[in-house]
């Protein structure tokens, strides 16, 4: 796969969740690598969620979450039109599945970043609108048929804990929301800044495949936004990111869809409202939890009120 005559293990980069593996960095002998990324995927004999929530449920979504990754790297990603690691190739057995991927530290990409300049969030915000552009009506085959960790479906233990009444009644129209937009992509599915590497110059990469699928681009957006921006920047920010998005999208697509946009910008507060409906099931004192949030969910509740 990599020409390499043999390799040293140079590091364990991180622990997979909940104890599924560890991605690890090795040094090739010989070969046209100087150093890749292996993501051993081994699924524990006993679940070790760091906030208890043990489950069948799940224990198979992470299962399906890294088949999901490895057809992504297999089938889909020689298609992306913005940078990601390289696949180099994979490995299956019974009990493991092995990814091989470029080492985008090696390729120019070896800073990670805990916040952002403005020139810095223009350049993800543009991966991700390019990325949609790209996709843009893709069938799902073998990926998530609904993008996104968080989706309603696979939390159901989620929202039986959420304690807040009105977005509790309100998650299934919210869902249903989303889901029946005309315009559907494949999103990214954990955008969040820490699946962000940068270059030096400014350029940008995403990796980490897990939860790509089908879905409207709002979602990736307003995750990837409240991952990295406090409560007044997302606020003060708003149309700017959304102004960003949009034109980045437009100029990526074929040809301009104004009906796409509007369609989407009016999904900007559901998709805000779908993570935060998760977030507060999942962990009720979550930093992300604030009154940006919090105001957008009861401006989209009070919306499903006056349409019902």
């Amino acid at each position: 796969m990599t020409g390499a005559e043999d390799f040293v293990e140079k590091e364990v980069i991180q622990e997979l969740w909940s104890g599924y593996g560890k991605i690890k960095r090795l040094k090739m002998i010989g070969g046209s690598w100087e150093s890749i990324i292996i993501k051993l995927i081994s699924a524990p004999k006993r679940n070790q969620h760091p906030r208890g929530w043990n489950s069948e449920i799940g224990h198979q979504r992470k299962l399906k979450s890294y088949e999901v990754e490895r057809i992504w790297y297999e089938k889909y990603s020689a298609r992306s039109p913005v940078r990601i690691p390289k696949f180099l190739g994979a490995t299956e057995s019974e009990n493991e599945t092995l990814l091989l991927l470029e080492d985008l530290d090696a390729a120019g990409y070896p800073l990670r970043k805990n916040g952002l300049n403005e020139t810095e969030l223009k350049a993800c915000i543009a991966w991700l609108a390019k990325f949609h552009a790209r996709f843009l009506g893709q069938q799902t085959e073998g990926l998530w048929p609904k993008g996104s960790y968080w989706h309603l479906e696979t939390r159901p233990q989620e929202l039986e804990a959420l304690e807040d009444r009105d977005l509790k009644a309100a998650a299934p129209l919210i869902d249903q929301k989303l889901d029946s937009a005309q315009y559907q992509t494949l999103i990214h599915g954990d955008a969040k800044l820490a699946n962000f590497c940068f270059a030096p110059d400014g350029k940008v990469a995403a990796l980490d495949f897990q939860y790509v699928g089908g879905g409207c681009g709002m979602k990736d957006l307003a995750y990837f936004v409240g991952s990295c921006l406090t409560e007044e920047e997302c606020e003060r920010l708003e149309e700017a990111i959304l102004e960003t998005y949009f034109e980045v999208l437009q100029a990526a697509l074929k040809k301009p869809n104004a009906r796409l946009e509007e369609e989407w910008r009016a999904l900007y507060p559901f998709a805000w409202a779908d993570f935060h409906r998760f977030l507060k099931g999942w962990s009720p004192g979550h930093w992300k939890i604030n009154s940006y949030s919090e105001r957008l969910c009861s401006q989209v509740i009070k919306k499903l009120n006056n349409e019902s």
